[in-house]
C-alpha cells in the first residue's frame, strides 16, 4: 500500500531513477497559503550534498503543483505535488543487477514483483521518496499551527558529538547509523484511536515508511523496563493535565495527553557501504565478493529529522481532523 491516514491522507509514487517523484494529499483544508518559500527550508534540510557526510546527489527538489493550489492557497481539493529526478546515474546499478546489496530490498523486491521492479537506485524503495514525505509535511506543518513540530539528531555511530561520529565512519571507510528525536509541543489532549489507532500506533506506523528506520520509542522507551512504577509514573500537578515529568512521552493509553511529544527512531547505517562484502550473484547462484559503487550517504540519519518532522505532522493532522479539533486550532 502507498496510502496512509484517513482524513489527511498522502499517496507516494515515483522511483529513484524514473523520472519523477510525487505525493498526493488528500483532506488538506482549503485556504492554507503556500509557496515555494515555505517548501525551501526543509528541502535543504534534507538535501544530500548540502552536509558532510551525505550523498553528492543533487536535486533542485522544488514541488511543481499538479492539483489543489489556486491563487497560492490550498482549495480544499486534492494537493498533488511533482518532483522531478534530473541528477541521475543509472549505469551504477545496470553494472550490478546480477549482485543484490547486501541490506537492500533488492533481492526481496526482485521475488515479489517478479523481476519486473525498477531497480535503479533503490526503485520505489529508496529514501529518494522521501522527499515527497517533507513537502507533505510542510503543509502538514502549516495546518496544524501552533503546535510545533522539530526533530534533531542526537547520536551517530554511537558518539553524541555528532563529529566524532562521522569520523568513525571516515577512518573506518564504511557507514554509520544514528538516533534521531522529535518532540512536538502545543499538541491538545485527546488525540488518539485506540487500541489500533493510538496516537502512539500511528507515529509509529508512519515512522517506520521511512527507509532506514529500525526501532522507535516513547518518552524513556525502553529504559522504562529497569525503572520503577513510582519512579515512571508521572505525576499530574494541574486541572490541564501538566505532569511532573514525561517518562511516557506525552501519550497515556494511545491518548495525547497535553504534555510534550517525546520519542525517538533508530536509525540503521546506510547499506551501500565502500567495504568489500560477501554476497549471492543470482545469474552464477555462487557467493562472491562484492562492494557498492556510486553516491551514497556515509550516515542516513543526517538527512531524517524533516523527514520524521513530516510523519509526525502529518499523524497529528490527520488525529485533528478525526478529532474535529483542526479547524478550532487555525482560528
Amino acid at each position: 500500500m502507498n496510502r496512509f491516514g484517513d482524513i489527511f491522507s498522502v499517496s507516494i509514487f515515483g522511483e529513484s531513477h524514473g523520472e519523477g517523484v510525487g505525493i498526493v494529499v488528500d483532506g488538506v483544508p482549503a485556504g492554507i497559503p503556500l509557496t515555494m518559500d515555505d517548501f525551501h527550508v526543509d528541502m535543504e534540510r534534507r538535501k544530500g550534498g548540502t552536509q558532510k557526510g551525505t550523498t553528492p546527489r543533487q536535486e533542485d527538489d522544488l514541488p511543481i503543483f499538479k492539483s489543489g493550489l489556486f491563487n497560492g492557497k490550498t482549495t480544499g481539493a486534492p494537493l498533488m505535488m511533482l518532483f522531478e529526478n534530473k541528477n541521475t546515474r543509472s549505469g551504477d546499478y545496470e553494472k550490478q543487477r546480477d549482485v543484490p546489496r547486501p541490506g537492500h530490498a533488492d533481492w526481496v523486491a526482485h521475488q515479489k514483483f517478479g523481476g519486473f521492479e525498477d531497480f535503479r537506485g533503490g526503485g520505489h524503495f529508496s529514501g529518494r521518496l522521501t522527499v515527497c514525505l517533507v513537502a507533505a509535511g510542510v503543509v502538514a506543518k502549516k495546518a496544524i499551527a501552533p503546535i510545533e513540530v522539530k526533530a534533531v539528531i542526537t547520536e551517530v555511530g554511537g558518539e553524541k558529538n555528532i563529529e566524532a561520529g562521522l569520523q568513525k565512519a571516515i577512518e573506518a571507510k564504511d557507514s554509520v547509523g544514528g538516533i534521531v528525536e522529535c518532540r512536538a509541543s502545543g499538541i491538545p489532549v485527546g488525540l488518539g484511536e485506540p487500541f489500533f489507532n493510538s496516537a502512539e500506533s500511528l507515529i509509529s506506523h508512519a515512522a517506520f515508511a521511512i527507509p532506514a528506520v529500525r526501532g522507535v520509542e516513547f518518552g524513556t522507551g525502553f529504559e522504562a523496563a529497569s525503572m520503577f512504577g513510582s519512579v515512571h509514573n508521572d505525576a499530574i500537578e494541574n486541572i490541564e493535565g501538566k505532569t511532573r515529568t514525561n517518562h511516557a512521552g506525552g501519550i497515556v493509553g494511545g491518548i495525547t495527553n497535553g504534555n510534550e511529544l517525546v520519542f525517538r527512531v533508530a536509525i540503521k547505517p546506510t547499506s551501500s557501504t565502500p567495504l568489500e562484502q560477501q554476497t549471492l550473484n543470482w545469474t552464477t547462484g555462487k557467493v562472491e565478493p562484492f562492494a557498492v559503487r556510486g553516491r551514497h550517504d556515509l550516515c542516513i540519519a543526517l538527512r531524517v529529522p524533516p523527514v520524521l518532522e513530516a510523519i509526525t505532522a502529518i499523524v497529528l493532522a490527520d488525529l485533528l481532523l478525526i478529532s474535529q479539533k483542526l479547524k478550532r486550532i487555525n482560528q
